[in-house]
């Protein structure tokens, strides 16, 4: 933060500086105003801004994906809204042009749709086709293998970890170096070839594994903790062979970055689980936490009211 205050020219210097006071940082003459840093505050880093530039692009894809979703009077918008900042914060910050992002949870696909464009990833243009007839942007991943960025298509719970290791895997064959990111739903983790998958790569030191837990509590018919209690969540993973990390808040850019940054000092072998805490329809105050939005559409009234409170 900057302070102005007006040049005045009969003031000597050290008068100026004792009503200045305690700001003994640099001063000097511009436009008829002394410019005064305040020395407690600090520039912005480069990470910070690109952090704060991700909430923009949140914004502008949530009111996208709720406008995808209306159009085709779909439902899993909640489920999407859950992970949104996962998929942003990996495709427009986090991978490189090499790496690889696998949706295992590919009912929130819309979700991934929008954060790929806006990456740059999938064609801004394709978007408008989602749900319709013939589009490769269906709701879930497209098995068709045309777009570059989405390698499979997911959505049977389970599958995406074991992509996700076959991938990695076959860097021993090819030589090449890439991260794979799979994004998971805690439903995902009832499943038992997500545990094989797991043990598989924990066994074979998949460094390059990344796995994101989007942990919103809330499956398609009830809560995780009636359904098939999974905590402790982390420890879980660890005794498979991951390095893990808890992300408190999953919807938000500063907590995600702490987690991958604190991984990644670890300079660990073993492959990587980060189990981000979430909230089911995230930023819609009544979609969230409320398992009834894992499938319906909205009506007219409430899409105006979601799109308010986004936009906000």
């Amino acid at each position: 933060m900057r302070t102005f205050f007006p040049y005045q020219p009969y003031l000597s210097s050290s008068t100026l500086i004792h009503h200045l006071g305690s700001y003994r940082s640099f001063y000097g003459r511009l436009g008829g105003l002394i410019l005064v840093s305040h020395p407690g505050v600090k520039p912005k880093t480069q990470i910070e801004k690109n952090l704060e530039n991700l909430q923009k692009i949140r914004t502008e894809s949530a009111i996208e994906l709720l406008g995808l979703y209306k159009k085709a009077n779909a439902g899993h918008i909640a489920s999407s809204l859950s992970c949104l900042e996962i998929l942003i914060y990996l495709s427009c910050h986090k991978m490189k042009e090499s790496d690889y992002l696998i949706l295992s949870k590919g009912h929130a696909a819309c979700g991934l749709y929008v954060a790929l464009a806006q990456a740059g990833r999938l064609s801004k243009d394709l978007l408008s086709t989602y749900y319709a007839n013939g589009t490769m942007l269906a709701a879930h991943p497209s098995c068709s293998g045309k777009i570059p960025s989405i390698p499979f298509g997911t959505g049977s719970l389970g599958h995406g970890l074991s992509l996700a290791t076959g991938l990695v895997l076959s860097q021993q064959f090819t030589k090449k170096n890439f991260k794979v990111f799979a994004v998971l739903s805690d439903g995902d983790c009832n499943e038992g070839s997500t545990w094989e998958a797991a043990l598989f790569a924990g066994h074979h030191q998949l460094q390059n594994l990344h796995v994101i837990i989007d942990y919103n509590k809330l499956q398609g018919i009830g809560s995780t903790e009636s359904i098939l209690d999974m905590q402790p969540m982390n420890r879980k993973w660890e005794e498979f062979g991951f390095e893990t990390f808890v992300a408190e808040d999953g919807n938000d850019f500063d907590g995600l970055n702490l987690a991958f940054k604190s991984l990644e000092e670890l300079d660990s072998k073993k492959p990587k689980c980060i189990v981000a805490n979430t909230t089911k329809g995230h930023g819609v105050s009544f979609m969230q936490n409320r398992v009834e939005w894992h499938y319906l559409p909205m009506s007219e009234t409430e899409f105006k009211k979601a799109i308010e409170e986004t936009d906000a």
